[in-house]
């Protein structure tokens, strides 16, 4: 029986200021086609159906696999039926994978609904729990069973400081998903060049840094 992924995306389209948001393409691109053949993938999101795609993604997913995402039959029929995560059983799942994109800090990163749906798979050694960029940011509230932080003494990464500032999101961003890690006891790692690929694999917790690390 092949292993059952869950995609989960951000429903955020717009920051609090007004700013357009959403999720990353290159973050969902890569992995999804990467699992194809060797798992089964289901989408969810806060909100269910449709999940807003950050426009400016779209211009930078010029490869392949980001070109073909959109206009891909089984992926448009699979965001038009995003389920909402109040609705998935996360025992159902082996994996689950929180794509990145400035989205999830404003919805992910505080909603019960997606903590409780971590920790559940967070608390099961045998299951992997991964995220990509400023998807790391739904994981700031999940604990394990003890109340520990997920990022308490564990090697994790996602976006830097220094590119959140290089894309001028410093003052956009409700936390700095750097500083975060580092506050809740975590060892964060980066790549020695912003945007440079960074992927960091500690027990059953996979982060990556940024959209260059999707791959």
């Amino acid at each position: 029986m092949p292993s059952r992924v869950l995609f989960v995306y951000t429903s955020a389209d717009r920051t609090p200021s007004g700013t357009p948001t959403g999720w990353w393409l290159a973050e969902a691109a890569h992995p999804y086609y990467f699992l194809q053949g060797k798992a089964e993938v289901d989408f969810a999101s806060p909100k269910g159906a449709n999940p807003p795609v950050d426009a400016g993604s779209i211009k930078a997913s010029t490869d392949d696999e980001g070109v073909k995402f959109l206009q891909d039959p089984e992926v448009k029929e699979k965001l038009a039926n995003v389920k909402k995560l109040a609705d998935v059983d996360p025992t159902d799942y082996d994996a689950v994978l929180y794509i990145g994109g400035h989205g999830p800090m404003f919805d992910l990163a505080t909603d019960p609904v997606s903590t409780q749906l971590a920790n559940t798979i967070f608390s099961r050694s045998e299951k992997i729990t991964a995220a990509i960029c400023h998807g790391p940011g739904a994981l700031v509230t999940v604990t394990d069973v003890s109340g520990k932080s997920l990022s308490a003494d564990r090697n994790v990464t996602g976006l830097s400081n220094v590119e959140e500032d290089l894309i001028g999101a410093t003052k956009l961003v409700p936390f700095l998903l750097e500083d975060r890690i580092k506050e809740l006891g975590g060892k964060y790692s980066k790549a020695a060049e912003p945007f440079g690929s960074k992927v960091v694999v500690d027990g059953n917790v996979i982060t990556g840094q940024n959209p260059g690390s999707a791959r």
